[in-house]
């Protein structure tokens, strides 16, 4: 009877009374008091001022929760330990929040005055349960092969009202494409077919309007390759397919593919119009003055033993004379090195010894022997190109010693000058005189 009168009472101006609420819509959490904030205001004076405020559920009439007239609070026997009215604070407090209190929560102020003004809002209120931590499953677990298999991600939540599902990939969200299908509610995830590209890091980001929570990351597991195949080496020249080594070198050579599981690998040569595999594994050593041929073809075979395909690269190895060359040359310079370098030591040597000899030779002695005879007889001697007759050797020989200058002590004797005598120099002479004899001959 009390709501019906309200809804009669004369409203007024509209415009002197005006109600404020900071949305129309409100998200409550369950268990968790809520606090519908509403302000007023008028601009007439008011003797008498009434707050009601109503809840309505959907096709259903507006139940009375509780009002207040001149600041004096008339609770609905039924909720007044649940809701709270502070006047003249037109505010609702709603404690604890509970699922069955969704609905719509209706205000009304009336003032009187001079006259009756009135006014009212209506706020909807939701309630909801926070979401739990999401978990995925995926199906298969084991892993998959590409183009061959498909995985589905489903994404379960123990807790939560108005859940909204995203899948995310790489941090980044998923959306539809050729290989991708999503459920209606989207909490579940097909891959069909899977690709290599498909690898990555997959979680389940679940949200509400109250609260938000992500699944720990998946990553499936995925079958795939052997993907770009090739080979390099360490050493040589490589041209496309071609690989030059020089004479003496040793190459490593290095096959690789992109593959889940790693492939296996092995070596096979192809000589005389036949293959043979001469080794196995990713790496290859050849030593270049081991083989018979200066020129062999090679090739490197991977192999995914769980996808069952497999990839080849052939390559050609040529081995050149370089090398040779190189180490000739290299002896060529080294024996005119080792030329060069005994020759310098020689020289070295040799002055040291002329150095040392010069040094520590005992007295030295300046010797001469000088000749004396008749100019003419002289004269006559040179005609001849060497002697010819011993008679031409007959007259006086004196020998004549000069001591070193550089001498402390000189030996005195009987100095006999010559044509050529310098004063003040001391000088060893001896005279011998050649006789001419010529024996009797026979008669």
């Amino acid at each position: 009877l009390f709501v019906s009168l309200f809804f009669h009472f004369y409203t007024g101006i509209c415009s002197a009374l005006k109600l404020t609420v900071p949305s129309h819509t409100i998200h409550g959490i369950e268990g968790q008091p809520l606090h519908l904030t509403v302000d007023y205001n008028f601009n007439a004076t008011a003797s008498e001022i009434q707050i009601i405020w109503l809840f309505e559920r959907p096709q259903s009439n507006p139940k009375y929760l509780l009002g207040s007239v001149n600041q004096i609070v008339v609770p609905d026997l039924e909720y007044q330990h649940k809701f709270t009215l502070i006047p003249p604070n037109a505010s609702l407090m709603i404690n604890p929040l509970q699922i069955t209190d969704e609905g719509n929560y209706i205000i009304k102020v009336n003032v009187r005055g001079n006259g009756t003004v009135a006014a009212s809002q209506k706020i909807q209120v939701v309630v909801d349960v926070p979401v739990t931590k999401p978990v995925v499953h995926t199906e298969p677990s084991s892993g998959v092969v590409e183009y061959v298999g498909n995985i589905t991600l489903k994404c379960t939540v123990e807790k939560g009202t108005r859940v909204i599902y995203q899948w995310m990939k790489n941090g980044k969200p998923l959306h539809a494409c050729p290989n991708y299908t999503f459920s209606s509610n989207n909490a579940t995830f097909l891959i069909v077919p899977v690709v290599k590209e498909d690898i990555g890091n997959y979680s389940c980001l679940v949200s509400n309007p109250v609260s938000a929570m992500e699944s720990e990351i998946i990553a499936p597991t995925i079958y795939y390759g052997p993907y770009g195949l090739r080979v390099k080496s360490d050493k040589g020249l490589n041209i496309r397919a071609v690989f030059t080594v020089d004479m003496g070198e040793v190459i490593l050579f290095d096959c690789s593919a992109d593959s889940n599981p790693p492939n296996t690998y092995s070596w096979i040569q192809r000589a005389d119009n036949t293959t043979h595999v001469i080794k196995y594994g990713p790496h290859l050593e050849v030593v270049s003055d081991k083989v018979a041929q200066k020129t062999i073809d090679y090739m490197c075979r991977a192999f995914n033993n769980v996808t069952g395909k497999r990839d080849e690269i052939q390559f050609t190895v040529v081995i050149t004379s370089a090398g040779s060359e190189k180490l000739a040359q290299k002896g060529k310079s080294l024996s005119s090195l080792a030329i060069i370098t005994g020759i310098s030591l020689f020289l070295i040597l040799a002055m040291a010894f002329l150095f040392i000899w010069k040094r520590y030779q005992p007295h030295k002695v300046k010797s001469m022997f000088m000749f004396s005879r008749s100019e003419a007889d002289y004269k006559k001697a040179q005609i001849f190109s060497g002697h010819e007759s011993a008679l031409d050797d007959f007259g006086i020989y004196e020998f004549v010693a000069i001591p070193d200058l550089a001498s402390g002590s000189r030996v005195s004797s009987q100095s006999v000058p010559g044509p050529d005598f310098v004063p003040g120099q001391d000088m060893l002479s001896t005279i011998y005189e050649v006789i001419q004899h010529i024996p009797e001959q026979l008669q």
